[in-house]
């Protein structure tokens, strides 16, 4: 029996279930930034950079509190995403209605609408959740460590291209 396959929009079959890379480990590095830039050495030295994969192993996430949630902040941080949207559909609104003097006024209009609705739904979430979470943070992704993995058969010129110097 076949495996089960997606088709992709390009023609190409695509597995069906994700599977981590198998083959040889070429190296291991402490940040993604040094996998990189290993992987774009070898680009430049015309290796086939479509039989490498960088695996990141042992992922934690991080999550850095960055302040206290007040009501301005909340307001504030609605505002900001209230007034993207409006200006978004403000300036849709533009391009696609025939060219008057008021076409500006209604981006500004569009703007400032987003803004009083963003503001208003902000104050409400907060006031919904300020009890379970009363601070602002980021959440990351980060791992242990990165490593490259190749096919077998390419390891060898891998590891002679990348003893080649930089400018070669």
């Amino acid at each position: 029996m076949a495996p089960v396959t997606n088709q992709s929009l390009f023609g190409r079959r695509e597995p069906a279930r994700p599977s981590l890379p198998r083959g040889d480990v070429l190296g291991t590095y402490d940040t993604y930034l040094e996998a990189q830039e290993v992987v774009d050495r070898l680009s430049k030295a015309d290796f086939e950079v479509a039989k490498l994969s960088i695996v990141g192993n042992d992922l934690k996430t991080v999550e850095r509190v960055t302040g206290k949630l007040t009501w301005g902040r909340a307001a504030l941080a609605g505002a900001a995403s209230g007034a993207w949207l409006g200006l978004f559909f403000g300036l849709v609104f533009f391009l696609f209605t025939p060219a008057s003097p008021q076409a500006f006024a209604f981006v500004g209009a569009s703007l400032l609408i987003g803004a009083g609705f963003g503001m208003i739904f902000g104050l409400v979430t907060y006031g919904i959740n300020r009890r379970r979470r009363d601070f602002t943070s980021t959440h990351q992704v980060l791992a242990s460590n990165y490593q490259i993995i190749i096919d077998p058969q390419l390891t060898a010129k891998a590891q002679q291209a990348l003893t080649q110097p930089h400018g070669e």
